[in-house]
């Protein structure tokens, strides 16, 4: 199972951005996707998680700001970012529940992209 990051860049201030995320691979089925994020010098932390039936939480400093959706057809995860601050800059990571062919639950993680607010 591979977990395909993609999205991230350099905004301004105010501005916006979408991420996304695939899962590819031999598997039953996805139960939890999320999103976290590490800043340099900081642990990473959850941003924003979404059950298989549409329910989200969302950490406090990004509540009314970002939406996180799925595509269940498309085993894919969103994350639009809106109103983004200096303070969202960090590596996003994607994350997935996913249960295998033998019915255990593993826990996989995508490669990273680089989210960076700034003028």
């Amino acid at each position: 199972v591979q977990l395909q990051a993609s999205g991230g860049g350099l905004v301004q201030p105010g501005g916006s951005l979408r991420l996304s995320c695939a899962a590819s691979g031999s598997f039953f089925r996805i139960n939890n996707m999320g999103w976290y994020r590490q800043a340099p010098g900081k642990q990473r932390e959850l941003v924003a998680d979404i059950t298989s039936g549409g329910s989200a939480n969302y950490a406090d400093s990004v509540k009314g700001r970002h939406t996180i959706s799925r595509d269940n057809a498309k085993n894919t995860v969103y994350l639009q970012m809106d109103t983004l601050k200096p303070e969202d800059t960090a590596v996003y990571y994607c994350n997935a529940g996913v249960v295998g062919t033998t019915y255990h639950e593993y826990d996989y993680w995508g490669q990273g992209t680089q989210v960076t607010v700034s003028t």
